[in-house]
């Protein structure tokens, strides 16, 4: 659901996750692998059913050979010539990352006019309702696209429901205990760092 301030709404939204028990990835090989199945998943709505690690590498602009790298790391599964099965490597990822399953998340919003409509086919509620959302849908994610301003507030809120997990979409950086983990981006900082790579 999404959730907002007092008077703002909240939409459930899910996720996969759950599945195969790996040992902790590195930062940059777990970042690499959502890259690649981001572009996976898009190669198998699209119908292919291969794919190369050249044309992973055009996609991700991750190096091929890092590519191979990274893939040959937890089995074979590409063909000399061939390419990668995408449905196979779709799966395989999913299953590294722990992405095979469902999880719901708790997208947090502060537009108070949503509050009783839907978003897709997720009803918006009342912030008033996330602990005991959290508790019955069993939800440790929780997404902040807040204003700056209302995002401590808010991150109170999730951690107090119960959530283990944070991304952060605004600009404010958030003290929460160290049991909770928080990612956050910044659209301007992640445009600031592509015109960086772009323009040198």
């Amino acid at each position: 659901m999404t959730y907002g301030e007092p008077t703002a709404g909240m939409a459930e939204a899910r996720r996969d996750a759950g599945g195969a028990s790996h040992e902790r990835l590195s930062l940059g090989v777990a970042a690499r692998l959502s890259r690649y199945l981001q572009v996976l998943t898009q190669a198998k709505k699209m119908g292919k059913e291969t794919i190369s690690s050249q044309e992973l590498s055009d996609y991700t602009h991750v190096n091929s050979t890092q590519i191979r790298r990274d893939l040959s790391g937890f089995g074979k599964f590409g063909k000399r010539g061939v390419g990668y099965n995408v449905e196979a490597l779709v799966t395989q990822i999913r299953k590294i990352l722990r992405t095979a399953g469902q999880h719901n998340i708790a997208l947090i919003d502060v537009d108070a006019s949503k509050v009783g409509t839907e978003v897709g086919n997720q009803g918006v509620r009342h912030i008033d309702e996330l602990r005991q959302v959290v508790e019955d849908e069993d939800i440790v994610v929780g997404v902040l696209a807040v204003p700056t301003h209302a995002a401590q507030g808010l991150a109170n809120e999730l951690v107090d429901a119960g959530v283990k997990i944070i991304f952060n979409y605004s600009e404010s950086l958030l003290d929460v205990p160290p049991e909770v983990t928080v990612h956050t981006s910044s659209p301007a900082v992640d445009l600031l760092y592509a015109l960086y790579f772009y323009l040198t």
